[in-house]
């Protein structure tokens, strides 16, 4: 069965964030995506990492969290729990494949490219804490890939620095996605107007990253023009997982999916 396979203004792609509901289980991360496939989704994002490449093994107050769900660990020991192991990523590409969705990942360091490029997947994506690491984009935009970018924690100016990184290391097909980083996200800090502002602003195509407990604040972005969403998905909330709270499940994808796609019907031409 095949689904979208190119991100364009035409039709929303619908991204389920699988990251760390997986909970360490390769099996569950392989149901998850044959579930999300049923439920509508285009494609089924992960994230490129482990705890060494993002953090230090160390206890400090500097990396000590302090987060109502998160709260009492260190980033270290949170990023251990939440990773997808790198020996994964060929089974899961394959089982996507196979399922006719599409499989990319946040990278946050050049090796992460490296394996990702290896399995020749068909877009990458930058998170908002990485959009000021500017040496990372410059390296992922020389895929030639199309390239995602969350803009959650950046001012105008760096949206605009990463942007002209991206398009001058060769970059052609590159989308923003507006994103409160805020786990979990209020519906009142959302601001989804600045999506055509953004779309005015930077000449590109925007999504929205949504982080909000339920599927209408994403609805209505697709209203506002947004051309992508990515949600973060669980099979169940009642499985905890580091991103447990904060996703969607089998139910409100579908939903969330299935009004998408009558937005789109509804927003028509001018006519």
């Amino acid at each position: 069965m095949t689904r979208k396979t190119k991100i364009d203004d035409k039709r929303c792609f619908v991204v389920a964030e699988i990251s760390a509901n997986h909970g360490q289980s390769l099996k569950r991360a392989i149901a998850m995506i044959k579930k999300a496939r049923t439920c509508g989704a285009d494609a089924e994002k992960f994230q490129t990492y482990t705890p060494d490449t993002l953090t230090v093994n160390v206890e400090n107050k500097f990396v000590t969290i302090r987060h109502p769900k998160w709260g009492g660990q260190t980033l270290y020991e949170l990023y251990r729990k939440a990773y997808t192991p790198w020996s994964w990523f060929k089974t899961l590409k394959k089982v996507a494949d196979d399922e006719g969705v599409i499989f990319f990942s946040t990278v946050f360091d050049k090796e992460a490219v490296d394996l990702l490029e290896a399995l020749d997947v068909p877009v990458h994506k930058i998170a908002s804490f990485e959009l000021v690491d500017l040496a990372l984009i410059e390296y992922t935009a020389k895929t030639k890939k199309p390239l995602i970018m969350s803009t959650g924690m950046a001012t105008r100016s760096e949206i605009k620095e990463a942007l002209m990184t991206a398009r001058k290391a060769g970059a052609k097909d590159i989308s923003l996605l507006k994103c409160v980083s805020s786990y979990p996200a209020r519906p009142e800090e959302m601001n989804l107007a600045t999506i055509p502002h953004m779309r005015k602003l930077f000449h590109c195509p925007v999504g929205l990253s949504d982080h909000t407990l339920s599927p209408e604040v994403a609805i209505a972005a697709v209203a506002l023009g947004a051309h992508i969403i990515e949600k973060h998905f669980t099979l169940s909330k009642q499985i905890k997982t580091p991103d447990s709270f904060f996703s969607i499940e089998p139910h409100e994808l579908k939903e969330m999916v299935t009004k998408i796609r009558t937005v789109e019907k509804a927003l028509g031409d001018v006519h």
